[in-house]
């Protein structure tokens, strides 16, 4: 098994990537300067910004401090930017890099530092939970609060009713007149706040003696779009001095997420959102770095350096990685395998890991296009191979063939759906369905172009995918393979296929979350679905219907989920209609509401969707039946 952490240990090749950020830098020139290391969920992000802690972090380099971050921990916290900021001082008067001829210094040049955090904070505090509700309709012509009222409305409590009766008082027309004078003078002192807290700052960095600062922030795209916006907005009002270098770990789509999240209420700007969106990301990270996807060569190199890691010791796959960085430097294109292993490893490890890496090569591609080049995935998918190759040797299943599993877990991860109608052709067939044999017969030495326009021809349509072609085409083939054995060790997965057990990416939930309100319209329902689901990876498509079923199967009365459904069904998604029909099949027609069964009465029409319903609600007793039934 392989934990599912992030890790400096370099097996995908990625130190590239941290090189060229470590180079970026440590040019002087270019400080400060906010970089976006940008990818997927699971991409590698957070295993790159590991890689570049550590070149920081070694003892020979006295010029750079490098602090790194989980955004997550701020989560919890009702101000985001102050939690950021404490944390970054108290990291600054703590570090063993500091010298102890300077610790006072830095001591004191902090403990100013902290008092205006601790003052801004309070003063958010106070504008955010107490003033601003009890005064805004009190209040007119856009005058904003300055410290001198605040500390007064502090002084008067946190009830909004005796706010503003206080500001009816005698008392409360002098504070009005503060208002009135000071007002204007708001946004200077604010401003004023700033600068003084960034001169502060770089005051405090001239005082550590250190070129460079290095402020590594990694998963903010599991936060919240107010924290990850509070994060990002720190990082450019106060942060953002000479010698600094920020490198934000996420996936830019949830990050453009949390922009729209920000300007969604406001309707002029919500007219041009893509440009909006765009300019303020632009100016708030100077350098994005996108990470590619994995190739196939780098895909097969990831799965054999993970299985030697298994198989042998850590000292021996110390060798290992050694001599795999060796291999990067001069050949960047081929991957590194069985051959490389053996020069490095005994004669019996090598043959350890060669038993078990031995099926991958011919697996790589349909791995790589239905994984996505994503490490994530390919780590959960060899824990998924692994636990159920263990389950086949203590079942004592004898003739149970290694690589029949990989080839069929990459059915099932990447075509759930036809995963399940194998298995249905199979369960009444004694395991070996005849309708393999005769797609396998078709594929047999044929380019894909050619089966696929064959095979549209004949009752098997919708396994003519390039991908399913090329998975019936590569070996072990499965005529005359009984598949029982292998069915009865996913049945735990024949539901909701491995990907329900993953996690799910945070661009799938946030767009799940995004569609919930009940008052939203189907319009904005299937703008949203066109705009945000389509581009997803199929990977990240099946993870949004593994949630939208889940949630449904658990709550049926809950309608919005059938309007999240019913919209996708409209628009013709694909799966839409064979996933919807299989969730139904777990829901009892006694707990659907009438209103739903109403709307689902509009795809009577439907051949697939429409023969189902109306079989599924032929019992006309029912709240829901007659509700359908009624429905012309």
């Amino acid at each position: 098994m392989w934990a599912d952490n992030e890790t400096s240990e370099d097996l995908l090749g990625f130190k590239v990537h941290a090189d060229l950020l470590v180079n970026i830098i440590n040019d002087e020139s270019v400080l400060p300067i906010t970089i976006g290391v940008f990818g997927d969920w699971g991409s590698g992000k957070s295993s790159i910004l590991q890689i570049v802690k550590e070149e920081f972090d070694k003892e020979d380099d006295k010029d750079s401090l490098c602090i790194y971050f989980n955004g997550w921990t701020f989560e919890g916290y009702d101000d985001a930017k102050a939690a950021l900021l404490n944390s970054i001082l108290k990291e600054l008067e703590n570090n063993k890099k500091i010298s102890a001829e300077i610790k006072d210094t830095i001591k004191e040049k902090v403990k100013k530092l902290w008092k205006s955090v601790d003052w801004m904070r309070g003063a958010g505090m106070v504008m955010k939970n107490v003033a601003l509700p009890a005064v805004s309709a009190y209040f007119t012509g856009g005058l904003s609060l300055v410290p001198y009222a605040i500390q007064k409305l502090t002084e008067w409590g946190d009830n909004p009713e005796k706010i503003i009766e206080k500001l009816q008082s005698e008392e409360g027309k002098e504070i009005y007149n503060a208002f009135v004078k000071e007002g204007k003078e708001e946004n200077k002192n604010s401003t004023n706040a700033v600068a003084e807290f960034r001169t502060d700052f770089s005051e405090l960095l001239e005082a550590t003696n250190f070129k460079r600062l290095i402020v590594i922030i990694d998963d903010l795209d599991r936060c919240s779009p107010e924290r990850i916006i509070e994060n990002l907005e720190a990082i450019k009002l106060f942060l953002n001095v000479p010698k600094t270098a920020f490198i934000i770990g996420a996936d830019p789509r949830i990050v453009k997420y949390a922009i729209e999240h920000k300007y969604k209420n406001n309707k002029e700007i919500e007219e041009d959102n893509n440009r909006i969106v765009i300019d303020y990301l632009e100016k708030l990270i100077q350098l994005p770095y996108s990470l590619p996807r994995l190739s196939e060569s780098e895909v097969e190199t990831y799965i054999s350096m993970l299985i030697c890691k298994k198989e042998i010791n850590e000292i021996k796959f110390k060798n290992v990685i050694d001599e795999f960085k060796k291999y990067r430097l001069t050949n960047k294109y081929s991957a590194f395998g069985l051959s490389n292993f053996e020069k490095v490893l005994e004669a019996e490890d090598f043959q350890k890991v060669k038993d078990n890496v031995i099926t991958i090569p011919s697996l790589v591609p349909l791995l790589t296009n239905s994984l996505y080049g994503n490490p994530r995935q390919i780590k959960r998918f060899l824990n998924t191979y692994t636990i159920r190759k263990r389950l086949a040797e203590v079942a004592s299943l004898t003739t149970f063939n290694d690589a029949v599993l990989a080839k069929m877990m990459i059915l099932e991860y990447s075509e759930p759906k036809l995963f399940k109608k194998l298995f249905e052709w199979q369960i009444v067939q004694d395991g070996v369905p005849k309708e393999i044999t005769e797609i396998e017969a078709l594929s047999k030495e044929k380019g894909i172009d050619d089966v696929i326009s064959e095979i549209k021809e004949t009752d098997f349509k919708e396994w003519s995918k390039p991908k399913i072609i090329k998975w019936f085409q590569i070996e072990p083939l499965l005529s005359g393979v009984d598949l029982r054995d292998y069915y009865w060790i996913a049945r735990d997965k024949l539901e909701n296929s491995i990907t329900a057990t993953s996690m799910i990416p945070p661009v799938v939930r946030a767009l799940f979350n995004e569609l919930l309100p009940e008052n939203m319209t189907a319009t904005v329902t299937k703008s949203l679905l066109s705009e945000k689901y389509q581009p997803f990876s199929d990977i990240e498509k099946d993870a949004f219907f593994n949630l939208l079923t889940s949630n449904l199967k658990r709550n049926p009365q809950q309608k919005r989920f059938y309007d999240i459904f019913n919209a996708m069904t409209e628009g013709q998604i694909e799966n839409s209609v064979y996933n919807y029909i299989e969730t139904l099949k777990i829901i009892s027609v006694s707990d659907i509401e009438p209103a739903v069964a109403t709307r689902l009465a509009d795809f009577k029409s439907e051949p697939e969707f429409g023969e189902f319903l109306n079989d599924y609600f032929k019992d006309g007793k029912s709240r829901a039946s007659k509700a359908y039934n009624l429905k012309k």
